[in-house]
């Protein structure tokens, strides 16, 4: 929780008291936490590139593709969402919509949606 002391609780306030919604007031303190955790914001990503990416899952489904269980998550840092993609898992233990999570990989763009496939992550509290 933020005190009354620290950069993110102005930020907040300031936001706030020029008439930012909660949502956007959210995105600025998503970006800055990507930012603080050394990673690059999504918006910011190139396709093609090794990424490393931290934020908030949003949504975490099991679609199957062709045929193979594949379980699909949407992880939003503020700037952009990328879909994360495990082939061959119906679950992770952990992987669950509100969760922060950092992933690391390779950026593609599948039918117009950022996509990693199979990506290294890191649960965060």
């Amino acid at each position: 929780m933020t005190t009354d002391t620290d950069g993110g609780g102005r930020l907040r306030r300031a936001l706030r008291r020029i008439g930012a919604t909660a949502d956007q007031v959210e995105a600025v303190e998503l970006q800055q936490q990507t930012l603080d955790a050394g990673c690059t914001l999504i918006a910011s990503c190139a396709v093609g590139s090794k990424i490393d990416v931290t934020g908030t899952l949003r949504t975490v489904t099991l679609r199957p593709q062709g045929g193979v269980p594949a379980l699909e998550a949407e992880l939003y840092d503020g700037s952009g969402r990328v879909r994360l993609v495990w082939l061959g898992r119906r679950q992770i233990a952990g992987v669950a919509p509100g969760r922060a999570m950092t992933a690391h990989g390779r950026l593609t763009n599948q039918r117009g949606v950022l996509t990693v496939y199979n990506p290294a992550y890191e649960l965060r509290a």
